[in-house]
């Protein structure tokens, strides 16, 4: 089996039926090696390699002591672009993959709904602790407001250059492409590109499905078309470029989903419910073939006494075939002979599914979405299909939130932290995340936090994305009442309130309420 054919398959399940309603998955690096070399931008010394390679490759083991090994290295392909340009062969073919995001439906929002709950939620940003600790060191009022407005300051300047580091997208923008891509095929890439100055002043996506690793990790290709790029690893300033003639790359960053059968490549959350995408094509093309074929009622014609002529069976046979289906009050006239004496001409033609028809396989279909569901870890009202049980969303949510979401924001703020700590160390990003909680609760949480001198005034300002306010940064002075009305309140024993609530349950009028002392259960 070649390489080309071993891609094929995704999960032990042959995808190659699918090729009427998925395009076989085109791997850019399947050219040959003859071929490889005459791409766009490879130079003279890569050039000569692949030459060695081709001639290597077709001389044969000298007779005698000439020994050598003859092993083949795992995820290597010799004869085409791989072998040319010494990069790895991903455990799935990236371009099926990315296509299984467009065709399964569950697939396809379970991604979306990940994009938005990670990245779709915008960013912000955190004083790192070595500015917290700088800002604990200036206690005069005067020096506190100005290291306040330098920090909101800087804020506004990083927002406005991630942004234009892009001319086509915003940072956002370029985070969700990476994080799709990262999801449907378990890879994705962010290109750096610098100045002659040193400074980073691109950042962009590159699509995944165009990049290969290569073997030795000290770089990336990406082939389009007739033409090869080089890219080196990011913060790799030096390496020389082994494939191009360009003399300064750009850097990639590459993000990938672990696999432990795979160090070079990740391996997305839908290869493990493969078997269900797959089912779940079989199963739509089944219902649109039945209804492209099949969605009339199918007939049986029966002639007794008679036989039909040539031109009338040719007739009918059109009828049936062509001007049946889709039209409306056809007319079919089919000539046939006169009775007599000994026999009498009978046309019958009978309906054999006159019945409402339904699609096939619903019950085959919701499993198979759930089996998806379940791989990426979404539940059914991320995707717009709730429950019916408020409190079993909410909890679904939370989890979501807790073992997807988070996790994931954690690593992306990892690694986007390295491009920012090259500009600044006072700040750090941060991820948006999924609040579970109303305006009204937030609120009433806040102001006990700020009552109770749990955080200042500016920290639950910034909680709720505000600026700062002069004398917000000291814990908030409460009068003798006040400090006794929050004690009593954090210790539940406001007697107003609790005399109100008794007052609200003695009462008749109430549905809920206990009943009055002596009266009993109410019938």
């Amino acid at each position: 089996m070649d390489m080309t054919e071993e891609q094929t398959y995704i999960s032990g399940v042959r995808a190659a039926p699918f090729e009427d309603s998925i395009k076989k998955g085109h791997d850019p690096f399947q050219v040959d090696i003859a071929d490889a070399k005459h791409l766009s931008g490879v130079n003279r010394n890569c050039s000569r390699r692949i030459d060695t390679k081709i001639k290597k490759s077709e001389e044969k083991l000298p007779e005698g002591d000439g020994a050598q090994s003859k092993q083949l290295l795992p995820g290597m392909v010799w004869r085409n672009g791989y072998g040319a340009f010494d990069v790895m062969i991903p455990p799935y073919n990236q371009t099926e993959l990315a296509q299984y995001y467009e065709t399964s439906f569950a697939n396809h929002a379970s991604v979306d709904a990940k994009v938005s709950n990670m990245v779709g939620l915008g960013y912000s940003w955190k004083l790192s602790d070595k500015a917290i600790s700088l800002m604990e060191t200036k206690t005069a009022e005067k020096d506190q407001a100005f290291a306040r407005k330098k920090v909101e300051r800087l804020k506004v300047r990083l927002s406005l250059w991630l942004d234009a580091l892009n001319d086509d997208d915003t940072f956002i923008g370029t985070l969700e492409r990476l994080v799709t891509d990262l999801q449907s095929v378990g890879n994705g890439y962010l290109e750096i590109g610098r100045k002659s100055t040193g400074e980073i002043g691109y950042i962009g996506h590159v699509p995944a499905v165009s990049i290969r690793v290569r073997r030795q990790k000290d770089g990336f290709c990406q082939i389009v078309g007739d033409k090869i790029v080089f890219f080196r690893n990011y913060g790799d300033k030096t390496n020389r470029n082994p494939v191009t003639t360009d003399p300064y790359p750009n850097e990639i960053m590459h993000f990938k989903m672990y696999s432990p059968l795979n160090t070079y490549y990740g391996v997305p959350d839908i290869v493990s419910a493969g078997q269900a995408v797959i089912g779940d094509i079989f199963a739509q093309q089944y219902n649109i073939d039945y209804f492209e074929n099949k969605a009339v009622p199918r007939y049986l014609v029966t002639v007794k006494g008679a036989k039909l002529s040539q031109d009338s069976e040719n007739k009918l046979f059109n009828f049936m075939q062509t001007n049946l289906k889709g039209q409306n009050h056809r007319t079919l006239l089919v000539p046939l002979p006169p009775d007599n004496d000994q026999t009498r001409v009978e046309f019958k033609m009978e309906a054999i599914e006159a019945g409402i028809q339904e699609g096939s396989f619903g019950k085959y279909h919701e499993s198979n979405r759930n089996d998806i569901l379940s791989a990426h870890q979404v539940p059914l009202s991320k995707i717009g299909m709730g429950d019916g049980s408020l409190a079993g969303t909410i909890a679904s949510d939370r989890t979501f939130r807790e073992q997807v979401a988070k996790p994931a924001q954690r690593m992306l703020e990892k690694r986007v932290g390295r491009i920012i700590a090259e500009v600044t160390d006072i700040l750090e990003f941060k991820l948006n995340e999924l609040t579970l909680t109303d305006e009204a609760a937030q609120a009433t949480m806040l102001e006990k936090y700020v009552r109770n001198q749990i955080i200042t005034p500016n920290e639950a300002r910034v909680i709720l994305g505000q600026p700062h306010r002069k004398g917000g940064d000291k814990p908030l002075e409460l009068t003798a009442k006040q400090t006794s009305d929050s004690k009593n309140e954090a210790q539940g024993k406001d007697q107003r309130a609790t005399d109100r609530e008794n007052n609200a349950a003695d009462d008749p009028n109430t549905v809920s309420g206990r009943n009055p002392k002596g009266e009993g259960n109410r019938e």
